[in-house]
This record gives C-alpha cells, structure tokens and sequence, in this order.
C-alpha cells in the first residue's frame, strides 16, 4: 500500500498531511495525484463523496502554483458557501508546513467589498461559488486572464442547481491554454458536454463503480406508517444515545417544524434550510461543526457540501425522488474511512425506492426494526452505566465535598445506591415508553392509536389556517404578529384565531370568509429586506405535534403569494407600511 511520500509530493506537503493525522492516500488520492502532478492535461475525477477529492486536487495544485507571483494562478469552483468554505480550509492547513499562499474564499451572503480587497491584495488561488464570482466578474473585479489551472468540484451538483450558464460564462474568462480538473460524483449527460466543450483528450478516472456507495456506510430501512414518523425518529435517537447525526427532509416547512419539535422535547437539535438568512446558517453550522449542536435537520440543497467529521447517522425522514441525492445523503458520514450509518424511513409505497436503491449501489439495505419501548429504557441505561464507569474523577476538587455526601447516604446499601442513582435518569424513559405499542409499519394495533405517548394538540379547525415565514427569530410575539395581520389586512383581534410562533415561521388561523384579505393585504411584503412568504394550509400543525412529513397533521401549500409592500419595524413596537 502507497504512502503519501510515494506520490511524487513535496516533503513540506506529505509533512502537513500526516500532521493531519493521515498516513495512507485513499484510492482517488492515490490515483490523481501523480497525474495531476505533472500539471500537463486535463483531468476528469468520478468519485463518490467523502472519498477525498480536496486532497487529490488540491495538495497538487499547491505544488505546481508559484508563490513568488501575486496572479491568480487557479480557480477552484464549488457548488456551495459551505463546500467553498471547507475547501479554504482544507488547502490553508495543507500549507502549514509548505509555502505560504495567498488563498481567497468569494461567496454570497458576505461582505463582497472586502473579498475585493483580499483578491486585489494577490490572490493566487480563489475558491468561489459561481454566483459571486459572476458579480465579481461584472464589477471587473477580478483577472482571470492568468489562471493556468481551474478545478471544477461536485461539477454534477453545480449543474442540478442550475449554475450551468454561470460556468460557461466564467470559464469564457479563462484563457484557452489551461487545465481543467473535473470531479463528480455522477457522469450525467450535462457533465459530459462541459467535458466535451472545455477539455482536450482528459485523463478519465474512475474510483468504484457509478452510484455505488461509500462501502463503510451501513444501508438500514425501518417500515413506519407515515403519522408514526415523528415519533419512530424519537425511538432511534433514543436508543442511539451518542449520535451526533444529519436528518433530511424534502422541504423547508418540514425541516423548520421536525427541527422545532425535537427541540421543544428536549433535543439538542436545529435546522438548516433556505428560509434562514445566511447569518442564521452560518451559525447554526458553527455550533454543528464544533459539535453543540447533536442533530442538524437539513433540506437537500441545504446540506449540500457539509463537510463535518465524525457525523455518525445519516436519517432520512422523507425518501429523495432522485438517487443521486439518496447517495450525496448518506455520503455525508463515514468520511475519511470512517464507518456510518444510513437509515430510510419509509411507508409501503416506498419500499420500491429501497430496492432501486439496493439494486443502482450493488447493495442490500437491511430492514432495522423501530426499537420497541423496553429496547430504549435499556439501551439508554446502559449508556448512563458507561458514564458514570468513564467519568474523570477530581480527586482534589471533590474531596472536601465527599464526608458530607457519605453522610447523606450512609444508610443505603451499594445495591440500593446503584438503584436510586440508575433510577434518576431510567425513570424519565421509563414514564414515557410505559406501554408505549410497536410502531414498525406492518404491525397491526389494538387501539388503532401510533402511540398512547402523543403529545398532540388535536384542535378543530375553525376557518383557514395560514403559513407565514417569519417566527421568533425575526422577533416576532404573538402581539406583534397580529399587529402585523392589523396593518396589512385590516383584520381586528377578533378575526384572527390560533397563533403558533415557531423559530422561523409561524401558522395563524382567520374565518374562512376573511381568507381572501389575508391572500390580497399580504401580497408582496418585506420585513427588513426578507421577503415574506404567505401559503394557506391544509390540516393542522404545531410545535407539540407528533406528525411529520405528508401527514394528516402537516400543513400542505395551497397557494402562494407575493406582494410589492413592505414593513418595517419601527422601534419594536409597531410594523408600518412603505410604498416602493
């Protein structure tokens, strides 16, 4: 097996990676690295996520990149902020022992003067998403008339979100004599025409078959009726009680409403979605990458280049339409040849998607059963005992407190001590899953109940029930929200029912007679330059509820309005209208 120091590396390199821990290229390091060494053709990578592709271009392209000069010398294109990101990262802490380069990260949602200034100062490598380097473009505030090496990364995901004019357009702007490093996951037909369009005779490489699998990432489905999902997510996380793990859902209203229910029972969870401004991702993903935060909810798009190490399940509530995103999905664990786990949750209509799944990845997806009550009360009690045996004891700090705590408890027997101190964890468990019925999706129930343990908020619907993206986070009380519904619709308290204030959205209830001024006041509003999305709902939900996904309960789009008013907040007090 190849080391580092066997791929043609510079010595200050293969230093820096090994500080990183890393000692044995994986396959595509091992394979690109030579070619791209020589620095003299085109390259396409078809590799699967996780596989590192960031070493296997980017520890070359710092050694073929002159220090000495201030040109830019190469462009790194990447789908994401959040991959664009990681990639700056990853190729800073190449260089530690290396040379001292110049590299400059260009995205959206930051301050686009001072990118400017950090690129005039001499960028030699810019690593940018291909919105703002567009900008970037437009305003002449940047060169790339001497980039020699440009490196396409996630080239598939560029092209499913829609950036292939932005690529064509960029690469118009690069000079005819370079190369062009190419890395996907997947080789559909679009990814063959940029090949087709800007590459000469590249060297094509291939680690593993098309959509298989990462092979370190263990396939599970668990079969639950589509009401129970909630509460059959609640049992895994239970009974896995050191994850620290990725849940996907389909849309934003999903992903906000699971993230705010984990956290209303006691999770320390949150969400990631495109309703949050770019301030509110960026922290959320801080808190996820140093691991304050236990589980992130995601959207696809969303969670797209998330890079975090040691991401141990990968849990989709909702099944993806496409394959590709089932395999970038799960790609986020096992990283760095680390092991993972992937879990589906599915309804019987889905199980035809498992098997396209098993038969695209040459792979079976075992069938995981939702762990039943007393499987949770004992899984968790045994991590409790694995605590208290791995705890660090101050010996110093703890003595002066210890004949005082003896004293208290010098009557208890060992027996009974280990009993009353297990009890303080295991009866909150135990209260809770008392009874609790199977939830597995082709069991039959007695009562025909998911489970006696709901917390539901089972309210008669009253009149139209409404979405709003605005929520606590845009300091929203329930008195300003009907200020709010005041100003634009003309409604009195009154005429507004039931007010549930989320994190980032919120649900509000009219007569249906009053429908229709709510759809027309609100059309086009703006609150500090956000703009405010208005959709009528069916059914009913809450931050207690136990439903999620395409449930009964969910609230399911209608229609969806825009308007060309504004307003503003005006002291904290009051929301006021202003003509454009």
């Amino acid at each position: 097996m190849k080391s580092f120091e066997t791929l043609g590396l510079a010595p200050g390199l293969v230093q820096s990676v090994q500080l990183l821990g890393f000692e044995t290229p994986t396959p595509i390091q091992e394979k690109a690295i030579p070619v791209l060494l020589k620095g003299t053709r085109d390259f396409v990578g078809l590799a699967q996520t996780g596989t590192g592709k960031t070493a296997a271009f980017g520890l070359p392209l710092l050694e073929l990149i002159d220090d000495k000069s201030k040109n830019t010398q190469a462009l790194v294109l990447a789908p994401t902020r959040e991959l664009g990101m990681q990639i700056t990262s990853d190729l800073e802490t190449f260089t530690e022992k290396y040379k001292p380069f110049n590299i400059v990260a260009v995205y959206g949602g930051a301050s686009i003067s001072e990118q400017i200034r950090k690129v005039k100062r001499g960028a030699q490598i810019i690593v940018a998403t291909p919105g703002r380097l567009i900008d970037l473009i437009d305003r002449k505030a940047i060169n790339l008339s001497t980039v020699k090496y440009v490196v396409l990364d996630e080239a598939d995901e560029m092209l499913n979100m829609g950036f292939k004019e932005d690529i064509d357009k960029i690469l118009s702007f690069t000079p005819e004599e370079k190369n062009t490093w190419l890395f996907s996951a997947t080789m559909p037909r679009e990814v063959r025409a940029i090949m087709k369009n800007y590459m000469t005779d590249p060297f094509e490489l291939t680690v593993g078959e098309q959509h298989v699998g990462n092979v370190n990432i263990e396939h599970f489905y668990v079969m639950v009726q589509e009401r129970d999902k909630y509460l059959a997510l609640k049992r895994i996380l239970d009974f896995t009680p050191d994850i620290f793990g990725l849940i996907f859902c389909r849309t934003r209203i999903d992903t906000q409403r699971v993230a705010e229910m984990l956290m209303k029972d006691g999770y320390n969870a949150d969400s990631l979605h495109g309703d949050l401004t770019q301030q509110q991702r960026d922290r959320v993903m801080m808190k996820f990458r140093q691991k304050a935060l236990q589980i992130l909810v995601a959207t696809d798009v969303a969670a797209r280049g998330i890079d975090v190490e040691d991401i141990t399940h990968v849990i989709h509530l909702n099944m993806p339409d496409e394959m590709e995103f089932y395999t970038h999905r799960s790609g986020r664990t096992a990283r760095a040849g680390k092991k993972g786990i992937s879990i589906a949750m599915v309804s019987k209509h889905d199980l035809m998607k498992v098997r396209q799944i098993e038969k695209s990845m040459k792979s079976t997806v075992k069938r995981m059963m939702v762990p039943t009550g007393a499987e949770v009360c004992q899984k968790q009690l045994l991590a409790l005992m694995h605590k208290v045996r791995e705890v660090k004891v101050n010996e110093g700090e703890i003595a002066e407190f210890l004949p005082a705590v003896y004293e208290e408890l010098n009557d208890l027997t060992k027996q009974d001590l280990i009993k009353r101190f297990a009890s303080i964890e295991f009866n909150r468990f135990l209260d809770y899953y008392r009874n609790a019925p199977d939830l597995n999706g082709d069991q039959k129930r007695s009562d025909g109940r998911a489970d006696g343990h709901r917390d539901q908020s089972e309210r008669s619907s009253g009149g139209t029930r409404f979405f709003i993206n605005l929520g606590k986070m845009d300091g929203l009380d329930k008195s300003k929200m009907l200020e709010l519904i005041d100003e634009y619709t003309g409604l009195e308290k009154k005429d507004v029912g039931l007010i549930d204030l989320m994190g980032a959205y919120s649900f509000f209830e009219v007569d249906k007679n009053l429908a229709d001024k709510v759809i027309k006041g609100f059309v086009g509003a703006e609150l500090q330059g956000r703009q405010v999305r208005v959709e009528v709902t069916e059914g009913r939900s809450s931050g207690s509820s136990s439903a999620a996904g395409r449930s009964s309960e969910a609230p399911r789009p209608r229609k969806r309005i825009f308007s060309n008013k504004k307003f503003s907040d005006n002291k904290g007090d009051r929301f006021h209208r202003k003509r454009r």
